[in-house]
């Protein structure tokens, strides 16, 4: 099923207002997955307005999970939910900071490229902000562009204007402005209020800005009077005040956003006469196997943001992915591991069907890590470590078979150890060296995106893959250090996956162990919901097989 359009893309511009946290990088890729479904190729973009450079040096407490891109970007979450729902891969070009902004402008400036001029807001740094929205596109239909905060914030002024500016310099027919706004339900005066609409969507158009779509996050049905309010005070049409009412799960968002005829609506704005109907077949076979499990499997998570599940996002949608593809739902225990520390890893694995260890950085909870992996290995429990849970699982086997007490890694314990793992200074990437130092700059010094590795043809990984190459995306410093490999072998461990010249470790596995695998990459970020990653397939069957045991 296709649509034709005319050759130039179509941009569509989402804010978000009242509040913080209503969902505009959900709504962004449910829209984007519909327009899909319509048959167009559709594009989506982030612009954040903080200063940073990138997410990379934020705490996952200050912003959650960090997602990294094949091409080394680190970026917000919600370039996860794009990746997720549509299935197009973001790139460098998606993800805009103002740091990022302000960082080109300085630079510029200081090469001379204003040619003397005194450096402002606007045009300069709106000038830079268009250049993006505008760069590296192809053939795409439609380029959907999420605007970081809420309006009203002084850090988001810049793109406001900037979006403004865009829409004027292509035409309202190539332009539309979906506002996400919330409709809150005061119980004791049993009806929703649509006062904060009113004063988000006035806010806007102050910048200059009449949003042609509101999108409002609300937990119960609008009535057609409420709607006919919201449109008459916000100057827009009643049938493009759109219901966004809360899901019982994600997967249900771009389901009920066609029944509210958004895409439709989007479609007739453009001008699109009789558009393909939306094919949802796919997104209703997810939410009825959701729905209607075969049953449930218990999974332990032990982490250290665990009183952030945002800091995992992609990890636990990957292990819900790996549940639908098994028909089963996916039941996930988060475990602080600083708590098996004080509890012991009995107390709190003892009614899971397998444990997961994951990434994170730093020497805190750190023990109760290795002690999760004792137990699960112990125990055949399936073990999945990714990133620095398999450095955790390389750092166990050292100390408690092979004997070396002191097995560490020199992220923590720095020459005060058996550095088991230990700092890569100089690699290779598609024929340029990468160096990084200990005391080098942590933001964008990491080895990040998407890198290849060299499988072990009678590995359980192979098998999990169907081939003896992949490529995965990586965010890390340290490495398993290779020197150690005989002695990993003879404790039972085998590095069954590498870089293809042998210097990196890339996936460890026990042979006498049910299910026990560790990579150092992060498969759970090219996890789907229609395509989920075989690695999580693997893991939640053997989880289900074990549950079966128990």
């Amino acid at each position: 099923m296709t649509n034709t359009m005319n050759s130039q893309p179509k941009f569509i511009f989402i804010t978000g207002g009242v509040v913080s946290s209503l969902g505009k990088g959900l709504a962004s890729a449910s829209l984007a997955s519909l327009l899909q479904a319509r048959g167009f190729k559709v594009r989506l973009r982030k612009l954040d307005p903080y200063l940073n450079v990138d997410p990379g040096t934020m705490s996952p407490y200050q912003h959650g999970e960090v997602y990294v891109t094949d091409d080394g970007t680190e970026a917000d979450l919600d370039l996860g939910h794009y990746e997720r729902f549509s299935g197009v891969p973001a790139k460098k070009t998606d993800s805009i900071t103002t740091g990022k902004i302000y960082q080109r402008v300085i630079d510029k400036e200081r090469h001379g490229d204003y040619l003397g001029a005194t450096i402002q807001v606007i045009p300069h740094v709106t000038n830079e902000i268009k250049d993006f929205i505008l760069s590296d596109i192809t053939d795409e239909d439609f380029v959907l562009c999420e605007i970081g905060g809420t309006v009203g914030d002084i850090e988001g002024q810049p793109y406001l204007e900037t979006i403004r500016q865009v829409a004027y310099d292509l035409g309202r027919d190539r332009a539309m402005f979906i506002h996400v706004t919330l409709l809150p339900y005061i119980p004791t005066a049993g009806e929703l209020k649509t006062k904060p609409t009113q004063h988000s969507v006035k806010k806007l158009q102050e910048y200059g800005i009449q949003p042609d779509m509101l999108l409002c996050r609300t937990q119960m049905d609008i009535p057609q009077n409420e709607k006919r309010k919201i449109a008459l005070f916000c100057n827009i049409r009643e049938e493009n005040v759109i219901a966004a009412k809360d899901a019982a799960n994600i997967y249900q968002v771009p389901i009920a956003y066609s029944k509210e005829g958004m895409d439709a609506q989007v479609c007739k704005h453009f001008g699109i006469e009789n558009p393909a109907p939306a094919d949802l077949s796919k997104w209703e076979r997810i939410v009825d196997i959701i729905a209607h499990p075969e049953g449930e499997v218990r999974i332990g998570v032990v982490g250290k943001y665990t009183q952030l599940l945002e800091a995992y996002k992609s990890l636990g949608e990957a292990l819900s992915h790996g549940g639908i593809a098994n028909h089963y739902k996916v039941k996930i225990k988060w475990i602080d591991s600083e708590d098996i520390e004080k509890d012991g890893a009995a107390a709190h694995l003892n009614d899971v069907s397998a444990v997961l260890v994951p990434g994170g950085f730093g020497a805190r909870g750190t023990e109760g890590k290795i002690m999760a992996i004792e137990y699960a290995r112990e125990n055949k429990l399936p073990f999945l470590g990714i990133c620095f849970g398999m450095q955790m699982a390389v750092i166990e086997t050292m100390r408690h078979i092979a004997g070396i007490s002191d097995a560490n890694t020199t992220e923590i314990a720095g020459s005060n150890c058996t550095p088991v793992v230990g700092l890569m200074t100089e690699w290779d990437k598609e024929g340029f060296k990468q160096i990084r130092t200990k005391d080098g700059d942590l933001g964008g010094t990491m080895r990040l995106g998407a890198y290849e590795s060299v499988l072990s043809p009678d590995s359980l990984a192979c098998k999990i893959y169907g081939s003896d190459k992949i490529s995965e995306r990586h965010r890390h410093r340290y490495e398993v250090n290779m020197s150690y490999e005989p002695t990993l072998n003879q404790a039972g461990m085998k590095i069954v996956g590498k870089s293809p010249d042998g210097l990196l470790p890339e996936i460890v596995e026990r042979p006498d162990h049910p299910w026990f695998i560790g990579v150092q990459f992060h498969p759970e970020l090219k996890s789907k919901p229609f395509a989920p990653h075989p690695l999580f397939v693997s893991f939640v069957k053997a989880a289900i097989e074990k549950s079966r045991l128990l």
